[in-house]
């Protein structure tokens, strides 16, 4: 699976949280409504989030220097658990609290039209964004479900605002969901545990961008088909006979490292040798693009060499 920034779908989901922000601001302003305030701060974060997730990007272009060989790539790994991070203690954490006091100390809901109208508009502007990154997220998606494709993906961006979205939606219907049961009920707990959910909801999105993006922080290998076609790639079947050992890892979404024992005949010369070795290299790059540090090491197989 390529790894992809999904510039596109973050500029998205940019736009759509900074309108929305406003308008709930605007609502919780004219009614009272701690949903609206929790979904506010939520999508501050999230906005936050999304800038975050771009200057990730554009610092992980910069080139290597002599203190970082391999160059910057590990940026967007760094940026997309800050992320998960701000998610957590801003929107979620925040969203608890207004819950809890809410619950505590419920107050008429008043000039209700305002938070069910912001809202319906949220809905289907975060609609719009949730769709971008689903588009964007296809491409490079392949067969995988959509909880492969998040755990597998190696570019945090794409599985980052897909989840971001996602989580958008759904607090959107509980905190519509809160403040319609304390308009039939006129009791404004109700608007109160809506937003405990949304807490709840966003923390636990946080926790699983956390893990997945501390994963890719210690390093992760490339997956098993790109492996494969690395090892296909390596051997030639005259000078390099076959791969002994291979390790693989990734230095930013679109940057991998090889580093491979290959076995080669015992009667080659050093110049077939690095002929063949030159001619491995071309290879693994035509079927693996994003092979752009390799080191391979000939050797003679033997039984004790392979294990």
């Amino acid at each position: 699976m390529s790894a992809s920034g999904g510039t596109k779908a973050i500029v998205a989901a940019l736009g759509a949280n900074l309108a929305i922000a406003v308008a709930k601001f605007v609502a919780f302003a004219f009614s009272g409504s701690s949903s609206m305030l929790a979904e506010g701060v939520h999508s501050i974060a999230d906005s936050g989030n999304q800038g975050l997730l771009l200057l990730g990007g554009k610092k992980a272009k910069r080139e290597a220097t002599p203190e970082h060989p391999f160059g910057y790539g590990r940026e967007r790994y760094i940026y997309g658990f800050l992320v998960s991070i701000v998610l957590f203690t801003i929107g979620g954490v925040f969203a608890l609290y207004e819950g809890y006091e809410k619950i505590q100390h419920p107050h008429e809901l008043e000039h209700w039209y305002w938070p069910v109208g912001v809202l319906v508009f949220a809905i289907i502007a975060e609609g719009f964004s949730f769709r971008t990154a689903i588009k964007e997220s296809n491409e490079i998606r392949g067969k995988l479900s959509w909880s492969q494709f998040v755990r597998r993906a190696k570019a945090p961006e794409l599985p980052v605002v897909l989840l971001e979205d996602f989580g958008a939606l759904v607090g959107l219907v509980l905190a519509l969901g809160g403040v319609g049961l304390t308009l039939l009920t006129g009791d404004a707990v109700w608007d109160g545990i809506g937003t405990l959910c949304i807490g709840i909801l966003l923390v636990l999105i946080a926790l699983v961008l956390a893990a997945e993006t501390k994963s890719l922080l210690l390093g992760e290998a490339a997956d098993a088909t790109e492996v494969a076609k690395i090892r296909e790639a390596a051997v030639d079947g005259e000078t390099v006979t076959s791969v002994i050992h291979m390790r693989t890892l990734h230095l930013g979404p679109e940057e991998l490292l090889v580093a491979a024992k290959v076995a080669v005949q015992h009667d080659d010369t050093a110049g077939e040798v690095a002929r063949a070795i030159d001619a491995a290299e071309a290879r693994i790059r035509e079927a693996v693009p994003i092979a752009r540090v390799i080191y391979l090491e000939p050797d003679i197989l033997r039984t004790s060499t392979s294990a």
